[in-house]
């Protein structure tokens, strides 16, 4: 709404109950509808004390719900009215639809800008907790995350009959710097359920009755639930795919055995030996 001139000032008029003046009495309670109330100060009043405006803190004080005047009242004293003017910077209770964002603060959450990227660990989310709004680190709430994929950019030899940890010199991606040393260690904070998976291929052939397996190792130890084999004429690659429960520090490696009779090597190749994990919960 647009004015001629000074806007109004806004602010909470109330006119005080009428008070009687007691002879020799300076302090006087101020009540609206039997209430007492307490002024902002006595700059934020209007008194009249027989027909004429007293001058705020010269004539009169106030402390919290009581009016006192610089002078003790006589009979035939009359305090005409006083009127409280509320804090006149208050700008009311604005109307239906005329706050936008533009007159908010810059950390008012408004919705008003839009996030173009993947938010940071740090980044906040309001969420409803049984009915109280609080504040979550995006770090709680994401799955997907620790997740890595690294291969063999190297050949390697595999003795006969021993099971040797695959190396993998070279990674795709690694969302928390968690795989190091041919090693995923799952870092703090980022506990849950894992989906590894690992493949390896061996640069010779093989013969029926020979061995061929892959194993993932949980906290350096293997499992017949996390190891895959073969003993198929000429096959040479394997696979393992597992859901692995995984706690804080834990370490999960890639193992190769083979009972070929001689040293055996392993292909490098960034489709061919391979090792991936991602949590999914």
């Amino acid at each position: 709404m647009a004015y001629l001139g000074k806007s109004p000032v806004v602010g909470n008029f109330q006119k005080c109950d009428a008070i009687t003046v007691v002879n020799g009495q300076a302090g006087y309670t101020l009540q609206v509808g039997g209430s007492n109330v307490s002024p902002e100060s006595a700059n934020h009043m209007l008194v009249s004390l027989n027909g004429i405006l007293q001058a705020p803190t010269s004539s009169f004080t106030v402390s919290g719900a009581t009016l006192t005047f610089v002078s003790n009242l006589a009979t035939g004293d009359v305090i005409d009215f006083v009127m409280l003017l509320g804090n006149v910077l208050d700008i009311g209770t604005p109307s239906d639809g005329t706050v936008t964002n533009a007159k908010l603060a810059q950390d008012i959450i408004s919705g008003e800008t839009a996030l173009t990227a993947i938010p940071a660990d740090t980044d906040e989310i309001l969420l409803s907790d049984a009915g109280t709004l609080k504040r979550i680190d995006y770090s709680l709430l994401r799955a997907g995350t620790p997740s890595f994929r690294a291969y063999s950019n190297s050949a390697q030899d595999i003795a006969n009959a021993t099971s040797t940890q695959v190396n993998f010199g070279a990674e795709d991606w690694d969302t928390e710097s968690a795989f190091a040393s041919n090693t995923f260690t799952v870092p703090a904070g980022k506990a849950g359920k894992y989906v590894i998976t690992a493949c390896i291929r061996s640069d010779g052939s093989w013969n029926e009755t020979e061995q061929f397996n892959i194993q993932i190792y949980h906290n350096d130890s293997a499992s017949d639930q996390c190891s895959a084999g073969i003993n198929y004429l000429h096959a040479n690659s394997a696979g393992v795919t597992a859901v692995l429960d995984l706690d804080a520090t834990d370490t999960v490696k890639i193992y190769c055995y083979h009972d070929e009779g001689g040293t055996e090597g392993l292909e490098a190749g960034q489709s061919t030996t391979f090792f991936s994990g991602v949590r999914i919960g």
